[in-house]
């Protein structure tokens, strides 16, 4: 018992800002399910007597708005606090819709090889070549800015990262016996695909897919920065840090704070990205 709880210990020390890293996530989680719970005010009241109060541990400050308001009144720490909610959901969703895409792909190039690959990595490379900006403004032109077609071109651009790797575990494992045997037993390639290749990619992933999230908490934040992304009045902390520049020598505060809740969300993914990467692969 006591070399089992030692043994724990050196494996969670080993990846202990991993933990630390899911500790503030889960933090951020049940903050955002629980924002109208926990948040002081209402995000989108609106008092313009109040507007531009400095955080309540500086001159002006007042305890009733701990993070200060905005210029038009709005307190920062609730729509901080329900910002969380559309960073945390666009980065989910689009990290889900990307890898169902991504890893098809990789499967169905790695395995049938010949045609199938080529025109699958030429696809890859002009994914790859396109500047996301230029692509992100012609897909908004068409679609219009919105939460849903925010979700949808992250997903659709977010693919070809985990092709390739996929592709390449794919043409690495369709010789190996487990598979030339399910081929050689008559079974159909969808099944040997995804009943027998696909679970041997779950670790590559689920890896792949944790620091993906980080990436298009990112990538939500800049268009929404851009005005590209969630609309007002709904908070955003890449929409937050857009209005918070125009006042950026004077009030620091409307860009500092939305700017470090994208760090420290974007750190603690990466930190619990690395830690999975050590504890899912056995050459670690």
């Amino acid at each position: 018992m006591t070399n089992s709880v030692s043994r724990l210990l050196r494996q969670i020390w080993k990846v202990r800002m991993g933990c630390l890293g899911g500790f503030i996530l889960i933090a951020l989680c049940i903050s955002a399910v629980f924002a109208p719970s926990i948040a002081p005010h209402d995000p989108y009241r609106q008092q313009i007597t109040n507007r531009l109060l400095p955080p309540s541990w500086m001159n002006g400050g007042t305890s009733e708005y701990v993070l200060g308001t905005d210029a038009v009144g709005r307190d920062t720490l609730s729509r901080l606090i329900y910002g969380a909610r559309v960073s945390l959901t666009v980065g989910a969703i689009s990290v889900v819709l990307s890898a169902i895409i991504g890893v098809f792909l990789g499967l169905v190039s790695g395995y049938y090889g010949k045609l199938t690959d080529t025109g699958v990595s030429m696809l890859v490379n002009i994914m790859l070549a396109f500047p996301f900006m230029l692509l992100a403004l012609a897909a908004i032109a068409i679609l219009g800015p919105s939460f849903r077609n925010m979700i949808i071109i992250l997903g659709l651009t977010g693919w070809p990262i985990y092709t390739r790797p996929i592709r390449a575990e794919v043409q690495n494992l369709k010789h190996q016996e487990f598979v030339l045997a399910a081929k050689g037993s008559g079974m159909r390639d969808s099944r040997v695909l995804y009943g027998h290749i696909l679970p041997k990619l779950t670790n590559s992933i689920v890896v792949i897919a944790s620091l993906e999230v980080a990436r298009m908490i990112i990538m939500e934040s800049f268009l929404s920065f851009l005005g590209l992304g969630v609309q007002p009045p709904t908070p955003s902390w890449g929409g937050m840090l857009g209005d918070g520049r125009v006042y950026m020598l004077r009030q620091w505060w409307l860009a500092a704070f939305p700017g470090f809740a994208i760090f420290i969300t974007t750190l603690s993914i990466n930190f619990v990205g690395e830690a999975l990467r050590d504890l899912l692969d056995p050459r670690f």
